[in-house]
């Protein structure tokens, strides 16, 4: 009797799944009881949960597999990411740190970013526009990520409290911007300065010819507003009475 309930309970999962309702109160009951069934399939588990079970887990490793791929593709060349069909789902048109916003207490932000987002090898809460995606590569030549944090105005890299990037990745950010000027990948931005007539003339004093010495004569101090000064008598006094043993 032992061996056939289970194998009733068998006959009944494969018919309909809401028949084991009932049964499953006997669960613990028919697990002390000597069954040889097929390894891995519970008694009270339609078969087609478990088969529904296996192909999301190929599903999921599919999708791992293809993501693991993407991103060793995207780490040779980053500059391929910003050009894919996953980014322009994703961000559009808009530069990556568009609308992001740091978690904080109460309506005004932070002062200053986090130092860094990875903290012991984990992502901590609401990482920064860099950190939470991980195709986006900071590099030299990948000059489109560069140019969204670029100001077009003044050429200047935006400050890390407007765009939401952590301290770490700011300083990555700013060699990027250096070393894919130093290459010409990215222009400088030079200001204009307007110089005068007078900058280019050889009447100014700094190009000019210079005027020969003055002749001193006897008795006339080097410099004429010397003569004007008048010592006070009683600081004169007090420096003869401290070097009275040095003076002759």
């Amino acid at each position: 009797m032992a061996a056939s309930f289970p194998g009733i309970a068998k006959v009944l999962c494969r018919l309909s799944p809401s028949i084991l309702h009932p049964l499953r109160q006997y669960q613990p009951f028919l697990q002390r009881l000597p069954v040889r069934s097929c390894p891995g399939l519970s008694p009270f588990v339609p078969p087609s949960h478990s088969f529904c079970k296996a192909a999301s887990l190929k599903n999921d490793d599919d999708a791992a597999a293809e993501a693991n791929e993407a991103q060793a593709r995207y780490k040779e060349r980053p500059w391929d990411y910003l050009e894919s069909e996953e980014y322009i789902d994703r961000y559009n048109t808009k530069p990556v740190w568009a609308g992001y916003r740091r978690n904080h207490k109460g309506s005004i932000p932070p002062q200053e970013t986090r130092k860094t987002c990875i903290r012991a090898g984990n992502l901590c809460g609401n990482p920064c526009p860099v950190c939470r995606d991980p195709n986006v590569i900071i590099h030299h030549q990948n000059v489109k990520l560069l140019q969204q944090f670029i100001s077009p105005h003044t050429g200047k890299v935006y400050d890390p409290t407007r765009t939401g990037v952590c301290m770490k990745q700011q300083k990555k950010l700013n060699k990027a911007v250096e070393a894919a000027r130093d290459h010409g990948l990215l222009p400088f931005q030079i200001p204009h300065v307007e110089f005068s007539v007078e900058d280019y003339s050889n009447s100014h004093d700094a190009v000019g010819s210079t005027p020969p010495p003055q002749v001193i004569t006897s008795g006339d101090p080097w410099y004429k507003w010397y003569s004007k000064i008048t010592p006070d008598e009683h600081e004169v006094a007090k420096i003869k009475k401290t070097y009275k043993a040095y003076l002759k």
